[in-house]
């Protein structure tokens, strides 16, 4: 303790200042990193397709140019707590904006895969309900583009903490309004095609 005001006093009390500044950046710091840690772990939540690989060409037959039929899909890592899966498909390439390819939801969160070549119908066996896409059908319609310069397709999955109260005929719209708050992670993964 200082009873007279000297530099020496003035100078000792700086430097214990000065520690007390470090060890709560240190504190600060470390709380830091400990929080990235389990963002981190969010982030360990991936998507794939043994179709194609990320950014790469989308193969004919998943397009309007072929069978026109869904890309096997594979993911892993889901958070903890996920109750359902949503996923998404677009296109924000088209020339009239954002076009929608697939939408589908209420897939179970026992799930790991959506195997290729997905009936077009409302629901599935398991559960999982398919929405309405932009030509205005249910389920997968690949990519269609014009001539021109390749698009890009987004392959957007959403873990849940609940099963979304959607019926038939949902659209993208409708599952993003009916998801907000509820998203534990996302995962994607994008293709190319051109004609």
């Amino acid at each position: 303790m200082c009873f007279f005001h000297s530099s020496s006093c003035f100078r000792y009390s700086l430097f214990s200042l000065l520690i007390l500044c470090g060890a709560l950046c240190l504190v600060l710091t470390t709380a830091s990193a400990q929080s990235g840690a389990k963002g981190a772990s969010a982030m360990s939540f991936t998507l794939r397709s043994p179709d194609f690989t990320d950014n790469a060409d989308i193969p004919k037959q998943f397009t309007c140019s072929g069978e026109d039929r869904s890309p096997a899909l594979e993911w892993s890592g889901a958070p903890a707590g996920t109750k359902s899966f949503a996923l998404i498909v677009d296109d924000p390439d088209a020339p009239a904006g954002v076009w929608v390819h697939w939408v589908i939801f209420s897939i179970p969160s026992s799930a790991h895969s959506l195997r290729g070549g997905i009936e077009k119908k409302d629901q599935l066996a398991d559960g999982t309900h398919q929405g309405r896409n932009d030509f205005d059908k249910v389920g997968y319609n690949g990519p269609c583009p014009p001539p021109g310069k390749p698009h890009r397709y987004f392959f957007k999955l959403y873990a849940l903490d609940g099963a979304l109260a959607l019926g038939a005929g949902a659209t993208k719209a409708d599952v993003e309004r009916a998801m907000q708050g509820h998203i534990l992670g996302h995962a994607e993964w994008v293709g190319r095609f051109g004609r």
